[in-house]
């Protein structure tokens, strides 16, 4: 062999050899901002690796040259960010609507929401179901963390609970949850006594089980969060807490002699300060959180200033699930003038509740109640209003991103998976066109979508919108 041929073969043989040692890799995100939600940091120059639904490097563009990837994307001018979490949203309605709640699940993916926590419905079995086929790859849709049915008293109005009349049966309802893998435990308070509420909580918290929870007019919130409350549903509840009156109000409710409207109309006419402020710093040091569902409160607050009847989003919901709406509007629309300012007086007085929580260190987590029977609340739009009230009620656009992002993740166990972009993260992320830090307006500035390492370009977005609103006209 001449030496020229032999130089050939060894070079051949060395960019084989250093082909070989490149780590393969399905996808390579490149030239993009990358938007650290838990800092509120923008980073650049790295490109991010992803294999099948995970994160597996995040490196420096020069450092790319070590990798073979399948595919790359570059994405100059745009940010890279966590997907988003609706930690509060409802899949119900009965059976005959189980194909018109399927229906929300890719426009869910197609608004940059990745995950959702369902906080119980009267299609708990079906949710469920949908929990597996969807992390298995079967079916599209966010990823479903679920409470399963949710826990109250006898005879409640909220169908698909499990009916739980005294302390001694709350170990059989969570053996059920326990059976069914459920992720969380929902407890609302319509029919349930308190002393069986607190021993749910209590017994949910023995077993390892986190709870979120309604919060009884009768009791006062220090105990539902020495007993274990981990997250309190709605943030106007926390209204109760607010006031010096608090333990009076609530023995008053707790003999009958106090509706739960007057007991909010009292609370808001004592409100103090001083008072919430040492509430919420007992919530902070008992690691309870707060789910302000604050956007499907102001739409409830304000039906008498604001029609949604014309709404564009309407489009995109099916005709069984507008109808499921009609009773909350009915009931607002029998409000006379005192009641309607109370509606009014108690969102606003809530809503300014919220810098208060941040800085007395409550984790506050992004959620919206959208779903069947809540008005206008329109899943996957109504997380990107949410966020934006937060912002407009005092916290920064960084702050409204992590209770999107990081708090939902943290709430439930799984920041090791979610709420970042890292190795070992789940390969779930939203590509955008501005920079969320700057304005939170851009989350709805999507450019692309990746859910579980798939990824979703614009078009095929806009695809997945125009298909279920082909859907729903087609059910009319």
């Amino acid at each position: 062999m001449n030496k020229f041929a032999a130089a050939m073969l060894a070079a051949s043989l060395f960019g084989a050899v250093h082909a070989a040692e490149k780590i393969a890799v399905d996808l390579a995100l490149s030239q993009a901002t990358l938007i650290d939600v838990a800092a509120g940091t923008r980073v650049r120059g790295q490109t991010v690796l992803l294999s099948g639904d995970t994160i597996v490097a995040v490196v420096k563009d020069a450092d790319l040259k070590r990798y073979a990837p399948k595919k790359r994307i570059t994405l100059p001018g745009k940010y890279l960010m966590p997907g988003l979490w609706d930690t509060h949203v409802h899949f119900g309605g009965g059976e005959a609507l189980i194909e018109e709640n399927r229906q929300l699940l890719p426009l869910y993916l197609a608004h940059g929401i990745t995950s959702v926590r369902d906080c119980a419905g009267d299609l708990s079995d079906t949710v469920l179901a949908w929990r597996r086929q969807i992390a298995d790859g079967k079916m599209a849709g966010p990823t479903i963390f679920a409470s399963g049915p949710k826990l109250e008293g006898l005879k409640p109005m909220w169908k698909g609970t499990l009916e739980v009349g005294s302390p001694a049966e709350v170990g059989k309802a969570l053996d059920q949850l326990q059976a069914q893998h459920v992720d969380f435990v929902k407890i609302t308070e319509n029919t349930m006594t308190p002393e069986t509420y607190l021993a749910a909580l209590r017994q949910a918290t023995a077993r390892g089980m986190r709870t979120s929870a309604h919060l009884p007019g009768q009791i006062p919130l220090a105990q539902a969060v020495e007993a274990g409350l981990g997250t309190v549903e709605h943030q106007s509840y926390l209204l109760r807490a607010s006031t010096p009156r608090e333990a009076e109000l609530a023995g008053q409710a707790a003999a009958g002699k106090l509706t739960g409207r007057d007991v909010m109309r009292l609370s808001l006419e004592s409100y103090d300060e001083a008072s919430a402020r040492r509430a919420f710093r007992h919530m902070a040091r008992h690691g309870t959180a707060v789910v302000p569902t604050l956007w499907g409160s102001r739409i409830t607050a304000y039906l008498d200033q604001e029609s949604h009847h014309a709404d564009d989003y309407l489009k995109y919901i099916g005709k069984g699930l507008r109808a499921t709406y009609a009773w909350r509007v009915e009931r607002a629309a029998q409000d006379g003038l005192d009641a309607i300012a109370l509606r009014h007086a108690i969102f606003e007085q809530s809503a300014k509740l919220l810098p208060l929580l941040a800085q007395e260190g409550v984790s506050i987590i992004a959620g919206t109640d959208a779903g069947f029977l809540n008005s206008y609340n329109y899943p996957n739009q109504a997380l990107h209003d949410e966020i934006a009230l937060y912002v407009r009620y005092g916290l920064t656009p960084h702050q409204a991103l992590q209770s999107a992002v990081v708090n939902g993740p943290r709430f439930l166990g799984k920041l090791d998976r979610y709420g970042g972009i890292a190795s070992g993260k789940a390969a779930d992320l939203l590509v955008l066109d501005a920079d969320p830090l700057a304005d939170i307006r851009a989350t709805r500035a999507i450019h692309m979508v990746i859910s579980r390492g798939e990824v979703h370009d614009r078009a095929r977005l806009d695809r997945m919108l125009e298909d279920t609103r082909r859907k729903v006209a087609l059910q009319q």
